[in-house]
C-alpha cells in the first residue's frame, strides 16, 4: 500500500496498535434509516440529499451534509458508505456547522475518481493511493479521535479504519481542528455519494 505524508504532523506505523484511549461509552446513532432529521444541507440549493432505501444519498451540485449534533471532541466513529464509479466524496469530522470543502478534518471517499487520492486518505495529510473499496459497493469506514500526549507533545492522533483494516494511525502535532460536526460531502454533479448506519461513540 501505498502513502504520502504531508506537513508537520507524524504518522504512526502501520497496522500498530494505539495507546488505551480511556473507557468507552455506547454506540449512538446519527441517522434513524428513515428520514434527514438531525442533518441540514449546506451550500448549492440545487445539490440534492435524500432517504433512499435506508440511505441517505448525495448527488447534484456542491454541498455538504451537516450532522446539527455536536460538537465532538475525542470519539469513534463509523458509517456504511458506498460511492459511484467516478465519484467523489468526503467524511468530515471535528468541521464547522456550516461548513466548506476546507473546513475541517477529511477522510476521503474516492475509487476511481479523476483524483487520484483514495478512499483511506486523511485529506491533505495523509494519502493512500491503492483502491481499497470498488465503486458501487458499501464499506464501512471508522474513524477514531482523541487527543493526547506524545514523547511530552500534545497531539490528535487520528486512526483510519476500511472494512476493520486499520490502515494507520496519523499524529498531527499542529492540532489543526480542535473540535467540531460531522458532515459529508457531494463534491461535483458526477458524484453520488449514499450513506447509512451512520453511529458516534464518545471517548472520555
Amino acid at each position: 500500500m501505498t502513502f504520502a505524508f504531508r506537513g508537520f504532523a507524524l504518522a504512526a506505523a502501520v497496522l500498530t496498535a494505539s495507546c488505551a484511549v480511556g473507557q468507552d461509552k455506547d454506540w449512538v446513532a446519527l441517522f434513524d434509516g428513515k428520514t434527514m432529521a438531525g442533518w441540514e444541507m449546506i451550500g448549492n440549493e440545487n445539490s440534492k440529499w435524500q432517504v433512499q432505501d435506508g440511505a441517505i444519498c448525495g448527488s447534484g451540485p456542491a454541498s455538504m451534509l451537516v450532522c446539527t449534533k455536536g460538537p465532538f471532541k475525542n470519539f469513534r466513529y463509523r458509517a456504511e458508505i458506498k460511492i459511484n464509479d467516478g465519484g467523489n466524496s468526503g467524511l468530515y469530522f471535528r468541521t464547522t456547522r456550516r461548513p466548506g470543502f476546507t473546513d475541517g478534518y477529511e477522510a476521503q471517499i474516492d475509487s476511481t475518481h479523476r483524483d487520484p487520492i483514495r478512499t483511506g486518505s486523511l485529506y491533505g495529510m495523509c494519502h493512500v493511493y491503492k483502491r481499497l473499496v470498488e465503486p458501487d459497493e458499501w464499506f464501512t469506514y471508522e474513524i477514531q479521535v482523541q487527543d493526547g500526549v506524545w514523547r511530552g507533545r500534545p497531539v490528535t492522533k487520528i486512526k483510519i479504519t476500511v472494512n476493520d483494516d486499520e490502515l494507520y494511525e496519523y499524529f498531527d502535532f499542529d492540532q489543526t481542528f480542535k473540535e467540531g460536526y460531522f458532515a459529508f460531502q457531494q463534491h461535483d454533479p458526477g458524484s453520488k455519494v449514499c450513506i447509512r448506519k451512520v453511529e458516534v461513540m464518545e471517548l472520555e
